[in-house]
């Protein structure tokens, strides 16, 4: 039997009861249930969705709100072949920008939730980082970028966190 491809959804694609998917800046998280509640008189569906690698951190997601929020299936094959060509490009625009405009750039580009935006935060903040010392808020903002995407492109490949993380080291080591 085929397999789905796991790459964003559309309107008329619906998520099971233990599925891993993608809440833009959360990260992966398991649809651990699927509830109906009744608001205002209201039946309404609900996700319920536990977060991956943070404690007890569960959302719930209103079924017909899945688009607006940004909720995707995990990316498959070609876009993690897109990550990893964004990474080793280590042309850094917007270098001559002052730390506080690339925060806001880059925080813009991590809550679209798109891999290949926040590949191209992690690039930019190593290449960055290779340079000059990063100011506190580009440091956190290298670490949930890096959080983000390792632990995506370990759930994709199947690989574990840390052969991603020594992936990510090999690329920036050059």
């Amino acid at each position: 039997m085929a397999q789905s491809d796991p790459e964003p959804m559309n309107s008329t694609s619906t998520f099971k009861k233990g599925e891993k998917v993608v809440y833009p800046a959360h990260g992966v998280a398991v649809i651990d249930d699927i509830q109906v509640r009744v608001i205002s008189g209201t039946e309404r569906r609900f996700y319920v969705l536990r977060i991956l690698g943070a404690e007890k951190m569960t959302i719930m997601i209103p079924t017909e709100n899945v688009e607006a929020v940004g909720l995707r299936r995990v990316i498959g094959k070609d876009t993690v072949t897109k990550i990893y060509k964004i990474l080793r490009q280590k042309k850094v625009e917007g270098d001559s920008q002052t730390w506080n405009r690339r925060y806001r750039e880059y925080t813009e580009k991590i809550k679209t939730g798109s891999p290949l935006e926040i590949a191209k935060v992690l690039r930019d903040l190593l290449v960055l980082k290779s340079d000059k010392e990063l100011s506190f808020g580009e440091r956190k903002m290298l670490d949930t970028a890096r959080s983000l995407l390792v632990k995506e492109l370990s759930i994709a490949k199947a690989h574990p966190e840390e052969k991603i993380m020594e992936e990510l080291r090999t690329i920036f080591a050059n």
